[in-house]
Order: structure tokens, then sequence, then C-alpha cells
């Protein structure tokens, strides 16, 4: 799991070209809430929250410097059902395609993160 939330974060920071399998996005999602959650603890543990808010300094930081890792997966996410990045602004139509199997073999956006692009053009061919 972190090693896909560090091909996210460190690999492809701001990268909203390609494709990003099912797999990549839900794990990065679920890797970057674990760090939420242990630094809203971290802050309230130590009273670093801001003013009334729940959270503090360190979930802000983990927060802002996640924001394009989190745009650019979902954007990459998209292009793999085959979507224009666009629809993520569409709440419940991404989350449908958040979770829809992505386009088999090539696509506009790119090649299938899967690998099955390779079989089906062998295939095709004979």
């Amino acid at each position: 799991m972190f090693n896909w939330y560090k091909k996210v974060v460190f690999e492809n920071y701001a990268n909203f070209n390609g494709r990003a399998r099912r797999k990549e996005f839900w794990y990065y999602l679920l890797a970057n809430y674990i760090f939420l959650i242990i630094a809203a603890i971290i802050d309230n543990a130590a009273g670093l929250q801001l003013a009334n808010l729940p959270y503090g300094i360190f979930y802000m930081i983990i927060a802002l410097g996640t924001f394009l890792p989190s745009l650019a997966v979902q954007v990459r996410r998209m292009h793999d059902v085959g979507r224009s990045g666009w629809y993520i602004l569409i709440p419940i139509y991404n989350l449908v395609m958040f979770c829809t199997n992505g386009d088999q073999g090539e696509n506009e956006y790119g090649a299938d993160p899967k690998g099955f692009g390779e079989e089906i053009n062998e295939i095709g061919q004979e």
C-alpha cells in the first residue's frame, strides 16, 4: 500500500498525463487518510490545533503537500476509464468511475497500466 503512496506522491507528484489503475488510486487514498489521521492525533496530543479547528500544523502540512498528487491521481484515474480529467468536478459520477474497471488495452490517454495492451495486440494480430 505504501509503495503506491510513494509512487503517487514522490514519483508522479504533479503528473496529470497517463493512466492510474484502481489499485493505485485506492491505496494512495487509504495511505493518505492514515497519514492525515496520525497527523491529527499528533496535533491534538501536542496542542497544536489552529484556532478552533480540530486539526493543526502537521495535518495542514500533509494536506497541502498532497493536494497536487491527489488531483493528479484522480485525473489519471479518469483517464484510465477513458474520460477527461475534468470529470473529477462531478462528485457522484467520479465516485462511480473511481470504482469502475479501466479500459483494457491502450486508449487515447496511454497504455493500460495493468499491461493488458500487449496481450490484446498480440491476439488481434494472430
